[in-house]
């Protein structure tokens, strides 16, 4: 992904998408799916497409340039020291819920839409640090009236896979939820979902939750300690980390749908309020 300024002095972000020989026909894909779905979506916490190129083996798809990049990197520090407070992590993790709830319904394109990739690195941030999802080129319009799709290959990333549908091959609308929860374990503590620079016991973010949901003082030994203290309740952290707990039930239909984490997060955040 690069920057550029276009002819009406505008800076927008370019995506280069290769087409390797042994995968052409799966990188077209992409670049097709992704440009037939945005091209039909209309909400604020979803990146814009501005336009695209295809021309012989090249493929650009252009966007709307988000100046902070994607929240992988700023909790990881790649792009300098940019430390975000627990209400923005709570606006951000809004912002993608929103996003999210407005993908699963019907009102994008008449059909529910799996994302499939949901992941940090896929959040963009604005210069206010508000959130947009961007890369559909995994995404999957959902059959009409049904609840899950078969599918022949698990597609997404480590991580952030959903457990049932990498065991049966049901994609359903539950798999981005479990996603979901991973980002917000990941706004939570400022770690990655899967690292293996730490011991065997704190590698999987999802096994280290769900021991600790309900101690609130094994809970603050992992929140992010680039967030002062000052900056978050207790109450609130603990909703958001056992909401985060729901999110990566091992079973889809322990999980919540999106729009109910919605209503929860906008709980959390009136729960923060009282520091």
């Amino acid at each position: 992904m690069c920057s550029c300024c276009c002819e009406s002095m505008k800076i927008v972000a370019i995506k280069k998408m290769d087409l390797p020989t042994a995968k052409q026909a799966d990188g077209e894909r992409e670049f097709r799916v992704e440009i037939d779905i945005l091209s039909r979506l209309d909400h604020p916490n979803l990146v814009t497409l501005i336009g695209y190129c295809a021309d012989g083996k090249h493929r650009f798809v252009v966007y709307e340039f988000m100046p902070k990049g994607n929240l992988q990197d700023v909790l990881n520090g790649i792009h300098g020291e940019v430390r975000m407070g627990w209400g923005q992590r709570l606006r951000i993790a809004l912002g993608a819920a929103r996003g999210l709830t407005y993908l699963h319904s019907t009102t994008a394109v008449g059909v529910p839409v799996v994302h499939r990739d949901f992941k940090s690195s896929n959040i963009l941030l604005s210069d206010h640090f508000e959130a947009k999802i961007s890369d559909f080129g995994l995404a999957k319009l959902m059959p009409q009236d049904l609840d899950l799709y078969a599918t022949t290959r698990v597609l997404g990333t480590f991580g952030y896979f959903d457990p049932e549908y990498a065991l049966t091959g049901k994609l359903t609308l539950q798999s981005d939820v479990y996603a979901f929860g991973v980002v917000l374990l990941e706004l939570l503590t400022g770690r990655r979902a899967i690292d293996l620079s730490q011991g065997p016991q704190d590698q999987n973010l999802i096994v280290k939750i769900h021991q600790m949901v309900g101690d609130r003082k094994k809970l603050r030994k992992v929140v992010d300690r680039d967030m002062g203290k000052g900056s978050y309740t207790l109450e609130s952290v603990s909703m958001f980390a056992g909401l985060a707990a729901r999110c990566v039930c091992f079973e889809s239909a322990g999980r919540p749908a999106m729009q109910d984490c919605v209503k929860e997060l906008q709980l959390i955040m009136y729960a923060n309020m009282k520091i």
